[in-house]
């Protein structure tokens, strides 16, 4: 059974404008898969969707069998969502925030894994508002994985992150995965695409215009040039 399953989703914005438009994919269990598109290609849409913090009439999306919409609590349970701007309680000090989040999952023993390799740990009494636009982003990583989920939503994870937070990030993304998870997620850094995913999703104008295994779509290429030529924006 594939972990997440969207088929010929569409979401129509109030006034008709057409976000996504019969879009079907899939990701396995053990896969990275990499969201490709431009500004407004319909990439947050899905995954909102796909979060279950959406709704939408058009099209089915399952994750580990789940229907998002029929059966949206028991999908929800084995998902994690990280939007490209997590909303943070900038009242609450760090410690406050996970404690807060591991209780909602049971997850607390993770607290200290995450927050000592992010090197967050010394600022957790702080409250959030005066963390800087990166520790933000490694505290809302944090609450994400503590969840233990199976699949993991990310919008633009790697946006503020320094190089070695971002290289954290893609060996707990690996871990996930060779526990039997997947990830799902979005990025305007090809490289970092290239490299890490084992499936790549191109969309445009609410389309999906390529996907499958990253060597079949790279070639003999680089991700690059795949998206420019997409894009009609090589140069001849």
């Amino acid at each position: 059974m594939d972990m997440l399953t969207i088929s010929h989703f569409s979401k129509t914005y109030p006034g008709g404008k057409r976000a996504v438009d019969d879009l079907s994919l899939t990701v396995a269990p053990g896969e990275i898969c990499g969201f490709i598109g431009h500004n407004g290609a319909g990439k947050t849409t899905t995954l909102r969707a796909v979060a279950g913090v959406m709704d939408f009439t058009e099209g089915t999306i399952t994750i580990d069998g789940h229907d998002v919409r029929r059966d949206s609590t028991a999908a929800k349970r084995i998902t994690a969502f990280l939007p490209d701007n997590p909303d943070l309680y900038d009242f609450l000090s760090g410690i406050q925030y996970l404690t807060f989040i591991a209780d909602l999952y049971e997850r607390q023993a993770r607290i200290a894994k995450y927050a000592d390799a992010f090197e967050l740990t010394g600022s957790l009494g702080s409250p959030i508002g005066s963390y800087s636009h990166g520790m933000k982003q490694k505290l809302a990583l944090i609450s994400a994985l503590i969840r233990a989920p199976r699949l993991l939503i990310l919008d633009e994870p790697f946006v503020g992150l320094d190089p070695v937070a971002a290289h954290l990030l893609k060996g707990y993304l690996h871990e996930l995965c060779a526990a039997g998870g997947a990830v799902f997620f979005s990025t305007h850094v090809l490289e970092v695409a290239e490299k890490l995913c084992h499936r790549l999703a191109i969309i445009k104008g609410g389309r999906l215009v390529k996907s499958g295994p990253t060597e079949d779509i790279v070639g003999d290429s680089t991700l690059e040039d795949v998206f420019l030529e997409l894009e009609g924006e090589k140069d001849a």
